[in-house]
């Protein structure tokens, strides 16, 4: 393991969510240094080399290019697409490095399995970027449960709710719409963070039974509104009024800029000119969401049997007008409610002593501007700490702590599709 000196990784495609990771170095150059970039788009493996001043010979278009070198860093930052995780992990791991892998880990528990089994092998560290476990909400929730806040968890219930303009940028017209193209449904794309916070906060029981519902029911050809056209900006006659405007939400707002707009997380640009033609002409994203040949899910809930006798649910619910994540657990000794992007959560317990049958505490948090109520550069931290040789901290996202929440949600997908309860093996 490291000592005091920074540990070293390589950006294993640099895409937005590995150059989030990767900027820890920029905040804390004397815990983490990048020391090489891994990516087969030639102008975004130049826009990361400039930005972490790496010379040629540390920049590659593959992982196994760079995997078949001598090892030149301590870990990988692994944030390739969900299909290419495995593949892309495992040379890495043969030669040497710890990973920091984004989730979800794979398309599939044979491939987790294999994985793991490889981790194991090659005694080498992996660490999945569930990053929820990281935000300060949901810490301070696990360690309330920890010191015995609420006694036994008896139910968990969690929701989100996903915003209609990141629905519509990634699960309708982007790159995580089609799961035969991406690998994943939208469920364990979206909402493994979720599933994994239900077991994570559960404790060390295991979940044993899944079931599920749901569907693509709204973003279909056949719902698209009169007037509605293909491309918003070409043939749309209600294009002015849709809240789903590609013009209001990339351009007027230019929100999600960092997946619409190639390499804006990295610092290129282009003019309003010359997004307003792509939009219009070739970009997927101007695409009518009703027109997308999109198949992911836009609802769905599942239920899970744990096996301590507890149970909990997920509900994902898509489009929705404001962004969150709820909670709310229920236990033999008290109750732990909240929202996640309000920072806070209520604490009660029954009493005999007042009206209301019980007394009720507030926990008040600080929330990070991030996605991910704070969570993204804590993981890192977290990650460097374990190489450094510190102990874990009680959020560790280790890959053999982190199965779980894939189980339930390849169980869930399967129980969607065929209408029946699935086990699982544990």
């Amino acid at each position: 393991m490291k000592g005091p000196n920074p540990v070293t990784a390589v950006i294993v495609g640099a895409g937005h969510r590995a150059m989030i990771y990767a900027s820890y170095a920029r905040l804390h150059p004397d815990k983490l240094r990048i020391a090489g970039v891994v990516e087969p788009d030639d102008e975004r493996r130049q826009l990361a080399a400039e930005l972490y001043g790496l010379e040629p010979a540390s920049c590659f278009r593959s992982a196994e290019e760079a995997a078949a070198r001598p090892r030149m860093a301590d870990a990988i930052i692994n944030g390739t697409m969900d299909r290419q995780h495995i593949a892309t992990t495992i040379p890495f791991l043969e030669a040497g490095y710890h990973v920091l892998l984004e989730k979800p880990i794979g398309v599939s528990m044979e491939e987790i399995i294999r994985l793991q089994e490889c981790a194991r092998r090659c005694s080498r560290i992996v660490m999945i970027c569930h990053v929820l476990r990281y935000a300060p909400f949901y810490t301070a929730v696990r360690q309330a449960l920890k010191d015995g806040e609420i006694g036994e968890i008896v139910n968990v219930q969690t929701a989100e709710h996903v915003s209609y303009h990141h629905m519509a940028v990634s699960f309708i017209r982007g790159k995580w719409a089609n799961e035969a193209e991406c690998g994943s449904p939208m469920l364990m794309q979206k909402c493994c963070h979720d599933l994994d916070l239900i077991s994570w906060l559960n404790g060390d029981t295991f979940p044993q039974q899944v079931s599920s519902l749901g569907g693509l029911v709204y973003f279909r050809s056949e719902r698209a509104p009169a007037g509605a056209g293909t491309r918003c900006l070409k043939d749309c006659a209600i294009e002015h009024a849709c809240m789903f405007s590609a013009a209001k939400h990339y351009l007027l707002q230019n929100w999600w800029g960092f997946y619409v707009w190639p390499n804006e997380h990295l610092g290129s640009a282009m003019s309003q000119e010359e997004k307003h033609r792509l939009l219009k002409e070739e970009s997927p994203y101007g695409r009518c969401v009703w027109h997308c040949g999109n198949d992911v899910v836009d609802r769905q809930s599942v239920l899970i049997g744990f096996a301590n006798g507890s149970t909990a649910t997920h509900n994902m619910v898509g489009a929705t007008t404001r962004p969150c994540r709820t909670l709310h657990i229920i236990g033999t000794e008290g109750e732990i409610q909240g929202v996640m992007e309000d920072g806070r959560f209520l604490i009660r317990r029954p009493s005999f002593r007042t009206a209301s049958g019980y007394t009720e505490r507030e926990v008040v948090l600080n929330v990070s501007g991030d996605h991910h109520g704070g969570g993204d550069l804590l993981l890192v931290q977290d990650f460097v700490r374990v190489l450094q040789g510190e102990a874990p901290s009680i959020s560790c996202t280790a890959l053999e702590q982190s199965i779980y929440g894939h189980a339930i949600g390849f169980a869930a997908e399967s129980s969607r599709k065929t209408g029946t309860v699935e086990k699982l093996p544990f």
